[in-house]
């Protein structure tokens, strides 16, 4: 069987359809990309591409093959209890992604190390400050080290910058110290920005909270570019108020878009971007995608498989 003889049908919301219809017909122009759920003989349905889809709406295609997170995150399929448990389950993992996340995390860790605050103020009130130090000394600590909080510990190594790092288990990574199960209080202990790269899962729910801020070094300047239920913001704003933190780099939220009412909006230690830290690029997402499903026909391992009981 050839790959446009199957049956694709994304279900997300209506802008990501467009942009992925728009990537599978320029590299793929003879392969029909069905929008969901809706669609006519779901059974005869092969390939499922997700994103934010609703809870229980994939019971119809009882013959797929292979499910797609359109993204490198899949908490959005987890948090779905009736999740085929017996379908592959892959995600994207595309080199643009840790090009930008590392980008991102890199001027949120130089803009605090260079006190761009101070100098922008001090412009602003026409202030030449020559003598003090223009640095803020640094240890940069990844809490996750995944492909994203990998590829952005070795960079800001390579900037020559001290950084350690934590995971679960054991990630070994030249002339960086990694921290594991176990040793998170350590890890914790040894850095003052902490940057924040974990997956969602059921482990890593509310993690940068109270609990969390009060074993860090004082004070710490917090990055988080991964996942909005990572964090309590309550929390944060908390630690801000006591000194725990110093500030903090925000790209995601526990509800997004962020609140008009929320707290953070005008803070004058918090800084947000609206979830744009890293965006999948679909036509190299669709790429990888083909590439998969064609290993699945050739009865191949699959690459950037999902294992659900770990939730990524």
């Amino acid at each position: 069987m050839k790959l446009e003889q199957l049956r694709y049908v994304i279900i997300a919301p209506e802008a990501e359809v467009v942009k992925w219809q728009a990537a599978f017909a320029k590299i793929a122009p003879t392969l029909m990309l069905e929008v969901g759920p809706l669609v006519e003989a779901p059974e005869t349905v092969s390939i499922l591409l997700l994103w934010n889809h609703p809870a229980g709406c994939l019971k119809a295609f009882t013959n797929a093959q292979l499910i797609y997170s359109l993204g490198a995150g899949v908490d959005h399929l987890m948090r779905d209890p009736e999740l085929p448990k017996h379908i592959p389950i892959c995600r994207i993992v595309d080199p643009l992604l840790s090009f930008s996340m590392s980008n991102y995390i890199i001027f949120a860790l130089l803009y605090y190390h260079r006190k761009w605050d101070k100098y922008v103020a001090d412009q602003k009130a026409q202030i030449w400050d020559h003598d003090a130090p223009p640095e803020i000394p640094i240890k940069v600590g990844i809490l996750g080290l995944g492909t994203l909080g990998q590829d952005a510990a070795i960079k800001i190594k390579h900037l020559g910058f001290d950084v350690v790092g934590y995971s679960p288990s054991p990630k070994p990574l030249t002339g960086i110290q990694t921290f594991h199960e176990g040793q998170i209080d350590a890890f914790l202990a040894s850095c003052n920005v902490l940057v924040c790269t974990v997956p969602y899962t059921s482990a890593t729910h509310g993690l940068l909270s109270m609990t969390l801020f009060k074993k860090l070094k004082k004070p710490t300047f917090l990055i988080n570019a991964s996942r909005g239920k990572v964090q309590k913001s309550q929390d944060i704003l908390q630690a801000l108020e006591m000194g725990i933190l110093t500030g903090a780099f925000l790209d995601v939220f526990e509800q997004e878009p962020l609140p008009k009412e929320s707290p953070m909006w005008q803070h004058p230690k918090i800084y947000i971007t609206p979830h744009v830290a890293s965006i999948t690029n679909p036509q190299a997402g669709a790429k990888q995608m083909l590439k998969n499903v064609q290993a699945l026909l050739d009865h191949k391992p699959l690459e950037h498989q999902v294992n659900p009981s770990k939730g990524y």
